[in-house]
């Protein structure tokens, strides 16, 4: 996730994630909207991928943002009534909302994940990358999209229409082609992530290359939604999937709104293999502090399950460190870290400890 410190109207700073993926701002937190004094004007109905029902937001305008001295004004958010998404259990730390278009559409905007800075100038005042490549998009409805191929585990290459999503932690989300007898016979079933409408539900494969541009990328972890996004009721713009965070990382990147371009420039991890999380375990942030960490779901017949973990276990310690010292990213980059690599656990269940030795096992 990037995230960044915003003040709105004048109040805060509250955290907010830089989410290409979607249009107006998003408050997820609602007593947000109450300690600034937001007034609500009208209701709106939400629909997006999710196993929930549509659901009602109500719609604040004239609202101000200021991150690091980068205003907006005059501009209109969605209000949830209540946090649907659960953003501060998956990032262990107070998410408050998302802002997506209204913070590029007049910009340009530089994500270096390497030094972990966000630069922006106005539109076309950034250089362009010396040795790097200018990739189309198309803005529509106040996203980002471009063109990828995609070859599958037929051998079967695909033009795929992606959302360039930097609010999305995967590298490869896409939708309508589970019915197409696509995937290898290797996968996992799994939830996704949480939509608009509640938790998504899919497979985990692998695709076996992605072109972008005179990229190539191959082995991509990828979710396979089981709900066909591009022709859901509602959605006007058809779409086939979309590109996450876990190919954008890998660059250094501009994304310009104005000139309808993202430059792309490989950075050091450009050819680190794909890993899956290798110990079956979900887990998330709970807590005032957001500092225990507690099992959600174990994965049948997977590291976790034959070690004896299971669900409700709060991990206290992965090899005598304190997860209340780690971030969510550190936890997730430790349990893809390498298959057959053993991890101590230290458990709390039933208030009693328990240690545990895991082994991580490759899934995919």
């Amino acid at each position: 996730m990037v995230i960044v410190k915003t003040k709105i109207d004048g109040k805060g700073p509250y955290n907010f994630i830089i989410d290409s993926g979607v249009g107006i701002i998003i408050i997820t937190d609602p007593s947000l909207a109450d300690s600034v004094g937001m007034q609500s004007r009208r209701t709106i109905k939400l629909s997006g991928l999710g196993t929930g029902e549509d659901f009602d937001a109500t719609i604040s305008s004239n609202i101000s943002f200021d991150i690091n001295g980068i205003k907006g004004n005059n501009m209109s958010a969605a209000i949830l009534r209540k946090d649907r998404f659960g953003l501060s259990n998956y990032a262990g730390m107070p998410i408050h909302g998302l802002i997506g278009y209204d913070f590029f559409n007049s910009l340009a905007v530089k994500f270096n994940f390497f030094d972990s800075t966000l630069t922006v100038a106005r539109s076309g005042y950034l250089k362009e990358f010396k040795k790097g490549l200018k990739i189309p998009l198309t803005i529509e409805q106040g996203k980002p999209y471009l063109e990828a191929r995609i070859k599958m585990a037929d051998n079967k290459e695909v033009t795929t229409k992606l959302v360039v999503d930097i609010g999305a932690g995967h590298p490869l989300m896409l939708d309508n082609m589970v019915t197409n007898n696509t995937l290898p016979q290797k996968f996992i079933v799994g939830n996704l992530g949480v939509g608009l409408t509640g938790p998504v539900s899919g497979l985990i494969s692998r695709v076996k290359e992605l072109y972008i541009g005179k990229y190539v990328f191959k082995n991509v972890i990828t979710s396979f939604t089981l709900t066909d996004s591009a022709t859901t009721t509602g959605r006007a713009i058809p779409r086939d999937g979309n590109l996450g965070l876990g190919i954008l990382k890998k660059f250094t990147l501009i994304i310009d709104y104005q000139n309808n371009a993202m430059y792309l420039k490989p950075g050091k991890d450009f050819k680190t293999p794909f890993e899956h999380d290798m110990s079956g375990l979900e887990y998330y942030a709970e807590g005032d502090d957001l500092r225990t960490i507690v099992i959600n779901r174990v994965e049948p017949g997977s590291a976790g399950d034959i070690t004896g973990l299971q669900k409700d276990d709060a991990i206290l310690n992965i090899n005598f460190k304190p997860v209340a010292d780690m971030s969510i990213q550190e936890i997730d980059d430790i349990f893809k870290s390498g298959a057959d690599r053993s991890l101590i656990l230290d458990i709390y269940r039933d208030k009693k400890r328990y240690r545990y030795i895991i082994t991580l096992k490759r899934r995919l």
